[in-house]
């Protein structure tokens, strides 16, 4: 696994731990990357709840309780789902803390205005408000995804003030 992404994951579980918090993962475009980014820091299961791959709009209908509305309204791929994955995986875990993925990661799927690499990034912390950015990676399906798993822990280890600037 990427270095990079191992150590944003130690430092994320550093904190998790510190602050006796748990975090769950609700992901689409990246298949569960998020979640084995985490699992592989040793005592991860002291932090980590659990990880949701919803890549059906129906698994996240399902799963997540995402809205049927936001789905026809805005798309799978948005801000608006992103954080409703978040309020989804919050409601079904026992986490503190919720990070979401949706996106486009190619190489076919993509749309003018919903290009590959387009990424909706969502976190929150239970009983604070979820947040969301949309991302554009550049690069094949791998790079996307690792790009995507990146800032997702970037955006988390933000929520917690772990000095990592802008999300």
């Amino acid at each position: 696994m990427d270095k990079q992404i191992i150590e944003l994951a130690q430092l994320l579980g550093q904190s998790l731990a510190e602050k006796k918090m748990k975090i769950a993962t609700a992901e689409s475009c990246t298949g569960g990357a998020i979640a084995q980014a985490i699992t592989e820091i040793p005592g991860s299961s002291g932090w980590f709840d659990r990880g949701f791959v919803t890549y059906s709009n129906l698994s996240k209908l399902q799963m997540l309780q995402v809205g049927q509305s936001a789905l026809d309204q805005y798309g799978a791929v948005s801000d608006e789902v992103a954080k409703q994955m978040v309020l989804g995986a919050l409601i079904n875990s026992d986490a503190d803390l919720a990070v979401s993925v949706t996106g486009i990661a190619g190489p076919g799927g993509g749309s003018e205005t919903k290009p590959v690499g387009t990424v909706h990034i969502g976190w929150g912390l239970k009983g604070h408000a979820v947040r969301s950015k949309k991302y554009y990676f550049p690069g094949n399906r791998v790079e996307v995804r690792k790009q995507t798993v990146v800032s997702a822990l970037k955006a988390c280890l933000a929520e917690l003030n772990v000095g990592w600037g802008e999300v």
